[in-house]
């Protein structure tokens, strides 16, 4: 008992000193979507980018009501799976300093552009669903990359008849500039162990991925994850790209062969083993804010259609279930951690 009581004392002093000085710039104070308008060919653009190669390009922000204002970007293509399965691919766009001081999007020189994956009925759903997930992380953690839902008016230059498509996205902040909010720095190119990791930020992103039924991610390889190092011996998992989830569960979902459930929707603890005294903390934790999650889901209901809606309350309630049960947690969570070896130790 008086171990578990000093690990809540640490964790309580930790989060009271971690958030203070961290400041967010003015694209992501904002709930509300942000009109932007794009004019390209998703062709020339699968075509002619790739992860070293920019095309020029533009977007138009409405400065006041009724006026829109040009900014020169450059953009490419990024990511794998979304680039090679749907037709708009995910992008990176980059802006010259001078051209975004005074706009939205100052300090913001590099972004990520999550659109939908198809063109059609109810792919706004899917950018909802996701989109919701980012804002529940922040529910969890101050280390997570920040985002901004945008309503984008898109002319897709292949296509002549259309016109303009008006579509949800959000914006994910770049991984640079996550670093700079927190004094810290980006590690790149190298395996880290998470259980090495500073513990109650990892595995609070270990509960967070079991809750949105997340398994395509990795930290030791750096699969959807980035490793925030805030000093010699702080490193800070940053999770991003939660489309493969549960939670959003979109058409081309599919989990590892390797793995023992079927569908994105079984959930499966991919944390790492840790002391069980801790993660009974981490649990407590999470039951204490189940209010301020459904706050958050009931937030972006009009990002969601009706059935998605609830099938996503539904989803989550089962993630409440199980840590509000002893057995559940225990045989789900507490026994089906991963040793150092990656093996399930149960």
């Amino acid at each position: 008992m008086q171990k578990l009581f000093s690990i809540i004392v640490f964790l309580i002093l930790f989060s009271a000193q971690s958030v203070v000085g961290f400041q967010t710039s003015a694209l992501f104070q904002i709930d509300d979507p942000l009109p932007i308008k794009m004019a390209f060919s998703v062709k020339d653009l699968r075509r002619n980018t790739n992860d070293s190669t920019y095309m020029d390009s533009f977007l138009m922000i409405e400065s006041s009501p009724g006026k829109w204002d040009s900014i020169p970007l450059e953009m490419r293509t990024r990511g794998n799976f979304r680039l090679a399965n749907c037709y708009y691919p995910p992008i990176r766009i980059k802006f010259k300093n001078k051209q975004i001081n005074g706009t939205v999007f100052e300090k913001n020189k590099s972004l990520k552009l999550v659109m939908p994956c198809q063109k059609g009925k109810g792919a706004d759903s899917f950018i909802g669903k996701e989109f919701l997930a980012y804002q529940l992380l922040e529910d969890i953690t101050q280390y997570h990359f920040d985002t901004r839902l945008v309503k984008l008016k898109l002319t897709n230059l292949d296509d002549k008849k259309t016109g303009e498509i008006e579509m949800l996205g959000f914006l994910i902040q770049d991984d640079d500039e996550v670093a700079d909010r927190f004094g810290g720095k980006i590690v790149e190119g190298r395996k880290i162990l998470p259980t090495i990791m500073q513990d109650s930020a990892t595995v609070r992103q270990d509960f967070f991925q079991y809750m949105i039924g997340n398994t395509d991610f990795s930290t030791l390889f750096l699969h959807n994850q980035k490793v925030l190092q805030l000093d010699e011996k702080t490193v800070i998992p940053l999770a991003y790209d939660f489309d493969m989830s549960g939670l959003v569960n979109p058409p081309y979902s599919q989990v590892s062969e390797k793995l023992s459930i079927k569908s994105v929707t079984d959930r499966l603890y991919r944390g790492f083993c840790r002391d069980e005294a801790f993660l009974q903390v981490i649990r407590q934790e999470f039951l204490a804010k189940e209010t301020q999650f459904w706050s958050t889901v009931d937030r972006h209901q009009l990002y969601l259609s009706d059935a998605d809606m609830k099938s996503t309350k539904n989803f989550l309630k089962g993630f409440f279930d199980v840590l509000k049960n002893d057995r559940l947690f225990r045989d789900q969570i507490v026994k089906a951690c991963r040793g150092a070896d990656g093996s399930v130790q149960n």
